[in-house]
């Protein structure tokens, strides 16, 4: 494993105090990162003979401390808990009834919660499932079984993004996995996604990085350019097929046609390319059978408040659990579809370095950052943007998220910083990570907010890009 000191020794006393304990609670978010942390921690502590029970939350806050039980458990704050020292010291949680497993941003209190945090050891591309799987590995070395839910928490957290691939320790742990059978890792595979389960046309048309003129946002464009290069499209029963059911030769062969599209425009194409982690176990043409889309279906679970779900299909559910996750997900992706239309019928306002929109009260606050992220492919992608949205059962907060590009963030945009900074001047509360961040400000305080945002995002890249187009 790549570690650098202090790290390994964190993580052992982590893992030493869990297993000192008769029974903990896992307390975990409902993302992706979340539920295959808790996941793997509830496995690995079982199998050591601990009782466990766990508890999910949106975030960390007065409000949902509620739901962190006053009993005589041992609590591990998994995905969060590091931003939100405070809150646990406020709650009456001493030190000898805390762990936290995290890769946020840690703010310390007056008192010295045990962590294990990659973060401030330079660990920048490793989830809180990443750290969950070192853990669990320090439990027992026999846990390695768990290694694939660790990517899945990894790719579903963004780790893989910005170097089209997972690097350091994440990638040891997909190595792990991939050595133990239960992974397949292909390098230099189509940076897509849906490759599993969407037809290959559809599979590009929904690309936007890198953006491909002619090829993304246009289905028929797609469909007429792999037309011409008269490679098979579908199968003997005349089903379309998917990128990873395409011959290998076939593969090179549009990749090719591709890279010379994206030249011809006048871009690289260093992010046409990137690794892809697949689960050879998995049944073909379903979400489960590589990282991402594998990822996209516990978010699922998670944003529409069922992350037991998408837990119990991490320990092995292929039956109702799945089936149920599958009607999530189908159900999720309508209303994401819809939440996009609304954002682009209805525009953003543009500022000098940010473009906004508050959506009141129509969608979950659960969904507005994924919505964002689809909408910068189809707006001004040398701005961030920043998506507002009512909060039905606390009318006096508004949810901020954020969402930019790799190539912003290589200019220097830090969204973390400035959902940090900008919610704190308000009395709000924020975090995140460069790429995607988001918080909670007082309703009344939008547009000053909004303002704020503008100049911090000026502050950190004067001269905004001009975008991928």
């Amino acid at each position: 494993m790549t570690t650098v000191m202090g790290f390994p020794e964190d993580i052992r006393a982590v893992a030493a105090e869990l297993l000192a304990q008769d029974s903990v609670t896992i307390v975990s978010h409902i993302d992706a990162d979340g539920i295959t942390g808790e996941a793997i921690l509830a496995q690995a502590l079982s199998r050591a003979g601990v009782t466990v029970q766990s508890v999910f939350v949106r975030q960390l806050e007065p409000l949902t401390m509620r739901q962190v039980p006053k009993d005589e458990t041992f609590k591990l704050f998994c995905d969060l808990g590091a931003g939100q020292q405070n809150l646990l010291a406020e709650h009456g949680l001493s030190e000898d009834e805390v762990a936290i497993i995290d890769h946020h941003v840690s703010q310390p209190c007056g008192r010295d919660y045990l962590q294990v945090n990659c973060l401030p050891y330079g660990h920048t591309k490793l989830s809180a499932a990443g750290v969950a799987y070192l853990v669990a590995r320090a439990i027992d070395s026999g846990n390695t079984d768990l290694a694939r839910i660790a990517v899945i928490g990894n790719i579903g957290d963004m780790m893989a993004r910005e170097d089209c691939g997972l690097v350091g320790i994440a990638r040891d742990i997909a190595q792990e996995g991939a050595e133990h059978g239960a992974i397949e890792i292909r390098q230099r595979d189509l940076n897509c996604y849906g490759i599993s389960t969407r037809p290959l046309h559809l599979c590009l048309s929904y690309t936007d990085d890198p953006f491909i003129p002619g090829i993304s946002t246009n289905a028929a464009g797609a469909l007429r350019f792999l037309e011409k290069l008269e490679v098979p499209l579908k199968d003997s029963a005349r089903r379309w097929l998917v990128w990873e059911e395409i011959p290998p030769e076939d593969r090179r062969a549009i990749t090719s046609a591709l890279a010379q599209q994206l030249l011809a425009n006048g871009q690289g194409i260093s992010r046409l390319f990137s690794e892809s982690y697949l689960f050879p176990g998995e049944p073909e043409r379903t979400p489960l059978r590589n990282a991402q889309e594998f990822a996209t279906l516990l978010n699922a679970c998670g944003r529409w408040s069922r992350p037991r779900v998408g837990g119990s299909i991490c320990r092995g559910d292929r039956g109702s659990a799945y089936r149920e996750a599958e009607h999530m997900l189908t159900n999720h992706r309508a209303i994401i579809r819809e939440l996009l239309q609304f954002i682009l019928d209805s525009g953003v306002t543009e500022l000098s370095h940010l473009q906004y929109i508050h959506v009141g009260n129509r969608y979950p606050d659960t969904i507005v950052g994924i919505g964002a992220g689809m909408a910068l492919s189809k707006l001004a992608m040398h701005k961030p943007i920043l998506i507002m949205v009512a909060q039905p059962e606390d009318p006096e907060l508004t949810k901020v998220s954020l969402r930019t590009t790799n190539r912003m963030v290589e200019q220097g945009v830090d969204l973390q910083q400035v959902a940090t900074e900008a919610s704190a001047k308000f009395g709000g509360a924020g975090g995140g990570h460069r790429i995607a961040a988001g918080a909670f400000i007082p309703r009344g305080a939008e547009q000053e907010f909004v303002f704020h945002v503008n100049e911090l995002l000026a502050g950190q890249c004067p001269c905004p890009g001009t975008g991928h187009r």
